[in-house]
C-alpha cells in the first residue's frame, strides 16, 4: 500500500522572501527577536510544549520551511506502519463498487464508483474488496427508500433478476423496506428505513456475526453462525429495484457513525490526517496570537474578529502553511474531517452568520494563497460535505443538525468570489444543491422527537361511516377542546423551528439572486437564471428519464423558498422605483413567449409547435412586435441535420468536461437525481444483458438533446436579460395591447416564468400525493370510531370478544398518535397557511399573464400551456389539498380571483388559439368541476353576461368532432336538481356501499368526487340556455340532432356489451368478464342517462322547439325524440328481460347500472311533453308517441308497478321478486310529481283505446316500404317515390337522395291515399 503522505506533486505559488535584515523596516517584517517569538508560538511541537528560549533554534523565515518539513515528519514513522495492508483483507486499497465484472442486472453507476441505481427488476452489484478476519463496517446512503437488499456476500453467490442478496446461501441481508431479514430464509429484522438515512453493516468474522444499525441505532445482531473458514470472504453487496438508489461509503469519507472495535474497508488517509490536523492547528495559533509591534510582544487576539489587515509577518507565515496545507484540502476525507469540522466549530458560539467574518477572512486566504485548481477542488469538496451531511443528517426536535449544516453553506456563499465559482461550476453542474431547499418529512416518529415536542395527539371526527364528510356541526366536548388546543400549541412549537430552517434556506436563494456583486464577471444572479434554466430543462425534456427528474419532494420546497426570495427582491424594487407592480401585482408579460429571449425548450405552446407558429402568425409578429422571423428559422429542418447537432452538441459537451467524468458506458449529460447524494454527473450504464449496451454508437440519453433555435441559456448575458439603453432585453416586442410600465427587474420575470414552470412539471402531483396520509388519518379514526361503538355494545359475558375489540383499540390509537404527529409535520412543511398563500399567489399571477396573453389577440397562441395547466391545477390544489387544515374563502380576493378564472375557464376551452387536444380536455374538465361546487357555479354567473352567453353557444354547438361527453356532463350540472327526481346526492341503490365503488366509471376523479356534491342547478345560465335554442333557429336542430344521435350511439353500445356479459355469465365453464368491458358498459350507461337529462332540461325550458311545428324542424325532432324513448323503455322495463338480468347480477364496475337513473330520466320527458304542456302541445306529442309502431302502454304502466295480468301470472312463482315503482322512491320523487305520472298513464291509456279504436287495418301494400310499420304518408319531388314521413325525414337529416332511384329530392308532399282506392 503507497504511503498517504506522498501526495501529488502540485506547483506552488511563489514567495520571493528577502534574506537583507535591514529590508524589514521596508518590507514590515518584525524584527528578529520578535518574529522568532512569534515563529515559535504558531509552530509548536507535536506535544504542545515550548523548549526553553535558550534551548530553541532560532527561527528566521529562511528556515522557517526546514523547521515545518520536521515537524510535519515528528510522528510519520509510527503512522506509516498503519499504511501497511490490514490482516483480513484483500483487494484494492481504494474501495468501489465492481463495474466490471461483480454485477447483475441493469445499473447506473455514479462517476465515483460509490453510487447506484437500479435500472431493472433486480440488480445486484458488490464491492471490490473482501475481507476474511476481523471487524468491519461500511455505511449506505439510502436515497430512496424502495425494495433493496444490503449486506455482504461471497464469491460463489450468483444472482439473477429474480434471486439477490439474502436469497442465496453465504449472503446476507437487511430489507429496511419490508423490515426482514434474508438469509435464503426471511424473519422479521429492524426498522422501516426512509430516504435520507444511513444504514450502517457490520461483520464480526472472529465471532461469525452480522449486524446493522441504522443511524447510529444499532438493529441487534441479525445473523450468527456464518459460514467461515478457508475460501469464505464476504463483500459488501446490495440488490436493488428500478429506480431505488443509495450511495456507498467503504471509507473514502469519515464514516457518520463509527463503531469501537470496527474498521471501515478502506483505510483513512492516516498520516495526511495527521498533517492536515497540525497545519490546521499552526493556522489557528495564527489566528489567536497577534503581534504588537510597538510594544514589541506577543498578544492574544479575538479570533472572531480577526483580520488579516496587510500584515506581512502573518502573511508570509500564512504562506508557508498553505504551502502544505493546500494539497491536502483536495482530498474529501481531510475536506470533511478537518475543514469542515473547524469551519463548523467557528458557527458554534452562535449568533447570525454576518457576526463570524473569520470564514470570509480564511476564504479570502484560500482564494490569495492557494493555486486556482486547489480553491476549486477545495470548495466543491466542502460543499458535497455539506450537502451530504445535511441531507443524511437525522431529524431531531431543533432540527439543529440541519440548521447547522446551513449556516455554514450560507456563510461559505456570502464570500462573493466563491458564490460566483460555485454558482457558475458546482451548485448545478456537480450537486444536486435543490437538496439544501429540502426539509425531509421523518418516517419513525419516535427517533424525530414529535412526541416530546407534541406530547398530544388529535385527529378530526368529522366523517361518517361511508367516508363523507359530516355536515353536521357537533358540539366538541371538554376533553376533546383540551385535546385539540394541546395539540395546535405542539404544532406552533414544531412550526416555530422549521421555520428557522426555512428562513435560512431563503437566505441561501437571496445570495444566490444577488444582482449586486457585478465585480470580476457577472453578477450572482445572471449566473443563476442561467443554471436554473437548464435546471428546467433538463426536468422538463427527460419526463421519462427517471434518472434526471429532481424528486417532487424537492420541487416544493424549492418552489416554496424561490417564491419568498422573489417576492423579497420584487417588493425591494417596488420600493425603490415606485412607478413599477408589487409582487401583489406580479405577472408574466406576453413577450417573453415569442421574442425568443427565454427558452421554452420542447414545450408544447397553445397554438401548436412554435415553428409553426413562427411561420403562421409572422406577419401579426413584425405588425404588432416588430419582430421579424430570421429566414433561417422557417425552413424546414431534416432529420439527419437534426442528428448531427445533436452528435456535435454531445461531443462538444463531453469535450468540456473533465476526463475522469467521461464513463465505459457513455456519458449521461445530466445530474442523476436519484443516485448517490454528492456526484452525479456522469453514470455508468452497467449491463448482463447486453454487451453491445457497454459501448454503445450513439450517447445515452438522446431523449435529452434538444435542437433550441433561440438563444442559449448559458450564452446570455446581463444585457441579454435587462436590456440597455435602446434594447428592452427579455421584454423585447411589446404588443401594443401590452401597458407602457414598468414591471419588474426582467431577470426576475424569467425566475417567476421558471416558478410556474416548476409548480407544472412536479409540484402539483406532489402536493396531491401527501394528502394521503390526511386521508390514512380520517380512515383510522372512522375504524377507531367504529371499534369503540363495538366495545360499548359488546355483551358483558363475552370477554374474548371484548378483550379483541380492545386490542383491536389500541392498535389504532396507537396508529393514529403515530399518524397525527406526521400528520402535523407534513401540514406545517406543505399545507401551511403560509404555503397555501404562495400557490393562491402562483395562482393570480398565471390569472393574469393569461388575461395579459389573451389581450394580444393572435399572439396569444405563443404562450406556453403550461400557464393554463398550472391555473387550473392550482385551484385544485387550493380546494382539495390545503382544506380543512386552511379554508380558500380566507385568502384575500378570492371571490374576485373565483370570477376572473371562471371567465378564463369559459372563454378558453372553445378558443380556436387553443389547439393541443390536451389542454382543451382539460380545460373543458375544470369547467365542468367548477359547476359541480356552488361557490365557484356563482363565480361562473357572476362574469359578464356576454360571456356568459358565449359560453352556453359554445355548450350547445353540435357534439360531433368535440369532447362532447364532458359538455354533456357540465349541462347536466347546470339542471342537476330541477329535473324529474333529480335531486339526489347519490343514487338510492347505492347509499349503502362506499362511494369510491360509487364513482362514476366515465368521469376523470375531479368529476366522479364532484359527482357526490349537492345538485346546485344555475338557473340564469339555464335561461340563457333556452334563450339561445329559441332565437336560433339554426342552432337548436343541429344542437338536439347531436344529442339524439349519441343517446342513439350510447344506448346501442349498452346494450350490445350486456348481451355480451349476459352470455359470458350464463356459460357453465368459469369465465370472468374483463374489467375494462364492464367500465365501458357502465359508462355508456351513464352517458345514456346524462344525455336523456339534457333532453329533459331542452324539453323543460323551451319545449316549443319540439312542440312548435311551424318550426321546420320541430316534428322530426319529436318523433325521433319518441322514437328513442320508446326504444329506451321497452329494453329496460320488459318482464324477465336482459336489463333485469345483468342488474341482479350486481357485478363490479357495474354499480350504477340501475333501473331507477334511467327510467326517472326518461319519465321527466313525457311528463313535459305530455302533462306540463298546453292542450295543443299534448295533443301533438301524444299523437306522435302512439304513432310510433315501439310504443307499448305496458312500458308505462311498469313505471308505477302496475303488471299486465298475463306477466303476472307468469311470474306467480317467483313471489319474492319486488317490481319496480316510482312509489317506492317517495325520498326522491314528490307527491306532485308522482301524481303527473299517474295523469300520465290515465291519459296515455284512453288515447290508445280511442286510437285502437279508430284506426282501420292497413292492407300491405299501403305501408311504408322502408319500416313497414307506418301507412304512406310522404311522396317526393321530383321522383314521385313514397314512404312514411318518419323515414324519409330522418333520413334527409344526413343524404338527400332518393331510398329508390338516388334521384337528389328537392321537396318532400304530404301523401293522401284517394277515396276511391
Amino acid at each position: 500500500m503507497t504511503s498517504r503522505g506522498a501526495g501529488t506533486a502540485f506547483s506552488r505559488k511563489n514567495y520571493r522572501l528577502s534574506t537583507e535584515p535591514e529590508k524589514s523596516k521596508v518590507t514590515g517584517i518584525v524584527n528578529s527577536r520578535l518574529l522568532n517569538d512569534y515563529l515559535h508560538r504558531v509552530f509548536t511541537s507535536a506535544d504542545g510544549n515550548q523548549p526553553a528560549a535558550a534551548y530553541r533554534k532560532h527561527l528566521t523565515f529562511q528556515n522557517l520551511q526546514e523547521h515545518l518539513e520536521r515537524l510535519l515528519a515528528e510522528e510519520n514513522g509510527s503512522e506509516e506502519s498503519r499504511d501497511q495492508v490490514a490482516e483480513g483483507r484483500l483487494g484494492p486499497s481504494t474501495v468501489v463498487l465492481d463495474h466490471t465484472s461483480g454485477f447483475e442486472g441493469l445499473l447506473l453507476v455514479d462517476d465515483d464508483l460509490l453510487g447506484v441505481i437500479g435500472h431493472s427488476n433486480f440488480g445486484s452489484i458488490r464491492a471490490t474488496t473482501c475481507v476474511y478476519k476481523g471487524k468491519w463496517i461500511y455505511e449506505v446512503l439510502i436515497s430512496s427508500q424502495g425494495l433493496m437488499q444490503i449486506g455482504w456476500c461471497t464469491l460463489n453467490c450468483r444472482f439473477n433478476q429474480e434471486e439477490g442478496v439474502g436469497d442465496t446461501p453465504d449472503s446476507y441481508a437487511y430489507d429496511g423496506n419490508r423490515v426482514r431479514k434474508w438469509n435464503v430464509t426471511t424473519t422479521n429484522y429492524g426498522k422501516s428505513w426512509a430516504a435520507g438515512d444511513i444504514v450502517s453493516c457490520l461483520i464480526d468474522l472472529d465471532e461469525g456475526t452480522i449486524a446493522f444499525c441504522l443511524n447510529g441505532i444499532s438493529l441487534g445482531t441479525a445473523f450468527d453462525n456464518i459460514t467461515r473458514g478457508a475460501g469464505m470472504a464476504y463483500f459488501p453487496a446490495i440488490s436493488l429495484s428500478f429506480k431505488e438508489s443509495v450511495a456507498f461509503n467503504f471509507g473514502s469519507r469519515p464514516l457518520r457513525y463509527p463503531v469501537e472495535g470496527y474498521r471501515p474497508l478502506q483505510d483513512p488517509p492516516v498520516a495526511d490526517l495527521v498533517k492536515a490536523r497540525k497545519l490546521l492547528g499552526y493556522l489557528k495559533n495564527v489566528i489567536h496570537i497577534g503581534i504588537d509591534v510597538t510594544e514589541g510582544k506577543l498578544v492574544e487576539k479575538d479570533t472572531s474578529m480577526w483580520q488579516l489587515q496587510g500584515e506581512p509577518t502573518v502573511l508570509i507565515t500564512l504562506a508557508h502553511i498553505f504551502n502544505y496545507f493546500s494539497p491536502l484540502m483536495c482530498k474529501v476525507y481531510l475536506v470533511e474531517d478537518v475543514l469542515m469540522t473547524f469551519l463548523l466549530s467557528i458557527l458554534e458560539r452562535g449568533g447570525a452568520v454576518e457576526a463570524h467574518p473569520l470564514i470570509q477572512q480564511l476564504l479570502d486566504l484560500m482564494w490569495l494563497l492557494m493555486e486556482e485548481y486547489e480553491v476549486h477542488e477545495c470548495l466543491k469538496q466542502l460543499l458535497m460535505s455539506l450537502l451530504r451531511a445535511y441531507r443524511f443528517s437525522p431529524i431531531i426536535p431543533d432540527l439543529g443538525l440541519q440548521i447547522h449544516y446551513l449556516r455554514l453553506t450560507i456563510a461559505v456563499l456570502k464570500h462573493e468570489k466563491s458564490r460566483k465559482y460555485l454558482l457558475s461550476n458546482v451548485l448545478f453542474d456537480v450537486l444536486r444543491s435543490v437538496v439544501f431547499f429540502y426539509i425531509k418529512s421523518p418516517l419513525r416518529v419516535e427517533e424525530a422527537g414529535l412526541q416530546e415536542l407534541i406530547p398530544t395527539t388529535w385527529w378530526p371526527n368529522r366523517f361518517t361511516k361511508e367516508g363523507k364528510e359530516s355536515k353536521e356541526v357537533k358540539e366538541e366536548s371538554a376533553e376533546e377542546r383540551l385535546r385539540r388546543r394541546a395539540y395546535e400549541r405542539g404544532c406552533q412549537r414544531l412550526k416555530k423551528r422549521i421555520e428557522v430552517v426555512e428562513g435560512l434556506q431563503v437566505q441561501i436563494l437571496k445570495l444566490l439572486l444577488n444582482n449586486k456583486d457585478r465585480g470580476g464577471g457577472e453578477a450572482s444572479r445572471y449566473i443563476f437564471l442561467n443554471k436554473f434554466r437548464k435546471f428546467l430543462q433538463e426536468n422538463a425534456s427527460n419526463r421519462g428519464n427517471l434518472a434526471v427528474l429532481c424528486p417532487p419532494e424537492y420541487m416544493v420546497c424549492f418552489l416554496h423558498r424561490l417564491i419568498a426570495a422573489l417576492r423579497y427582491f420584487w417588493d425591494g424594487h417596488k420600493a425603490k422605483t415606485p412607478a413599477s407592480l408589487s409582487s401583489e401585482e406580479a405577472y408574466v408579460p406576453p413577450q417573453l413567449f415569442y421574442n425568443g429571449k427565454v427558452d421554452y425548450f420542447d414545450l408544447q405552446r397553445l397554438g401548436g409547435l412554435l415553428s409553426h407558429l413562427k411561420k403562421t402568425l409572422k406577419d401579426d409578429l413584425a405588425a404588432k412586435a416588430n419582430i421579424l422571423i430570421d429566414p433561417a428559422e422557417l425552413q424546414a429542418v431534416t432529420m439527419d441535420d437534426l442528428d448531427e447537432d445533436e452528435e456535435s452538441a454531445t461531443s462538444a459537451a463531453q469535450s468540456q468536461r473533465p476526463s475522469a467524468a467521461l464513463a465505459i458506458g457513455g456519458a449521461l449529460a445530466r445530474p442523476a437525481w436519484l443516485s448517490s447524494p454528492t456526484l452525479g454527473r456522469a453514470n455508468r450504464f452497467l449491463s448482463t444483458a447486453a454487451v453491445s449496451l457497454m459501448n454503445p454508437r450513439r450517447p445515452l440519453g438522446a431523449l435529452e438533446k434538444i435542437k433550441v433555435l433561440t438563444l442559449r441559456a448559458e450564452q446570455r448575458t446581463r444585457e441579454d436579460i435587462e436590456g440597455t439603453h435602446g434594447n428592452d432585453g427579455l421584454l423585447l416586442g411589446r404588443p401594443p395591447e401590452e401597458p407602457d410600465q414598468p414591471i419588474t427587474e426582467n431577470s426576475l420575470l424569467e425566475v417567476l416564468d421558471g416558478i410556474v414552470m416548476m409548480y407544472n412539471l412536479s409540484v402539483h402531483q406532489q402536493l396531491g400525493k401527501m394528502v394521503g396520509v390526511s386521508d390514512d388519518v380520517n380512515e383510522y379514526a372512522m375504524a377507531l370510531k367504529d371499534t369503540e361503538e363495538k366495545i360499548s355494545r359488546c355483551p358483558k359475558r363475552r370477554r374474548d370478544i371484548h378483550e379483541e375489540l380492545l386490542k383491536s383499540q389500541k392498535v389504532f390509537s396507537e396508529k393514529l398518535n403515530h399518524l397525527s404527529r406526521r400528520l402535523a409535520w407534513i401540514n406545517v412543511t406543505i399545507y401551511s397557511k403560509e404555503k397555501m398563500q404562495d400557490i393562491y399567489w402562483l395562482l393570480r399571477v398565471c390569472i393574469r399573464t393569461i388575461e395579459h396573453g389573451d389581450r394580444t389577440g393572435s399572439l396569444f397562441a405563443f404562450m406556453p400551456e403550461f400557464y393554463l395547466s398550472v391555473a387550473m391545477n392550482s385551484y385544485s390544489a387550493l380546494k382539495n389539498y390545503f382544506s380543512p387544515v386552511n379554508s380558500m374563502e380566507e385568502l384575500p380576493g378570492y371571490e374576485e380571483t373565483l370570477m376572473r378564472l371562471a371567465a378564463i375557464l369559459a372563454k378558453h376551452f372553445a378558443d380556436s388559439r387553443i389547439v393541443g387536444t390536451d389542454i382543451r380536455d382539460s380545460l373543458m374538465q375544470a369547467l365542468a368541476s367548477y359547476v359541480c361546487y356552488p361557490h365557484s357555479l356563482r363565480a361562473v354567473e357572476r362574469i359578464p353576461e356576454e360571456q356568459r352567453i358565449s359560453m352556453m353557444k359554445n355548450l350547445l354547438a353540435p357534439y360531433e368532432q368535440r369532447p362532447w361527453a364532458q359538455t354533456n356532463w357540465i349541462l347536466v350540472r347546470l339542471w342537476r336538481g330541477c329535473g324529474f327526481g333529480y335531486r339526489y346526492t347519490r343514487l338510492p341503490h347505492l347509499l349503502k356501499t362506499k362511494p369510491e365503488d360509487a364513482s362514476l366509471p366515465s368521469l376523470q376523479r375531479d368529476l366522479s368526487v364532484a359527482s357526490f356534491q349537492k345538485p346546485c342547478p344555475s338557473t340564469l345560465l339555464q335561461r340563457h340556455m333556452a334563450d339561445l335554442l329559441r332565437s336560433d333557429r339554426d342552432l337548436a336542430p343541429s344542437f338536439l340532432n347531436s344529442v339524439l344521435n349519441q343517446l342513439n350511439w350510447a344506448f346501442s353500445e349498452f346494450i350490445g356489451m350486456i348481451q355480451e356479459i349476459q352470455q359470458a355469465a350464463e356459460r357453465l365453464e368459469r369465465n370472468f368478464v374483463d374489467s375494462r368491458q364492464l367500465k365501458v358498459c357502465a359508462t355508456c350507461f351513464d352517458l345514456s342517462v346524462s344525455l336523456l337529462r339534457v333532453l329533459e332540461m331542452t324539453v323543460t325550458l323551451a319545449p316549443e322547439i319540439f312542440l312548435d311545428w311551424n318550426r321546420p324542424s320541430s316534428e322530426l325532432l319529436l318523433r325521433r325524440l319518441a322514437q328513442l324513448l320508446n326504444q329506451v323503455l321497452n329494453r329496460v322495463t320488459a318482464e324477465r328481460n336482459l336489463f333485469d338480468r345483468v342488474v341482479n347480477l350486481r357485478l363490479p364496475g357495474l354499480e350504477s347500472v340501475d333501473h331507477y337513473p334511467i327510467l326517472v330520466a326518461v319519465t321527466g320527458i313525457l311528463v313535459r311533453l305530455l302533462v306540463d304542456t298546453d292542450v295543443q302541445g299534448t295533443e301533438r306529442a301524444t299523437a306522435v308517441l302512439l304513432a310510433d309502431p315501439c310504443f307499448q302502454l305496458r312500458s308505462i304502466q311498469y313505471l308505477l308497478g302496475h303488471a299486465e295480468p298475463s306477466a303476472l301470472a307468469a311470474a306467480a312463482p317467483a313471489t319474492d321478486k319486488r317490481h319496480f315503482s316510482l312509489h317506492t322512491y317517495t325520498e326522491y320523487i314528490s307527491t306532485e310529481e308522482l301524481a303527473k305520472v299517474e295523469k300520465m298513464l290515465n291519459h296515455l291509456s284512453e288515447e290508445s283505446k280511442q286510437a285502437a279504436a279508430t284506426t282501420l287495418p292497413t292492407s300491405e301494400e299501403d305501408l311504408c316500404p322502408i319500416c313497414y310499420a307506418h301507412p304512406i304518408s310522404a311522396i317526393f319531388r321530383p321522383c314521385s317515390h313514397k314512404s312514411c314521413k318518419a323515414c324519409i325525414n330522418q333520413h334527409l337529416m344526413n343524404n338527400k337522395d332518393c331510398f329508390f332511384c338516388k334521384a337528389t329530392i328537392t321537396g318532400v308532399d304530404d301523401f293522401t291515399k284517394p277515396a276511391s282506392s
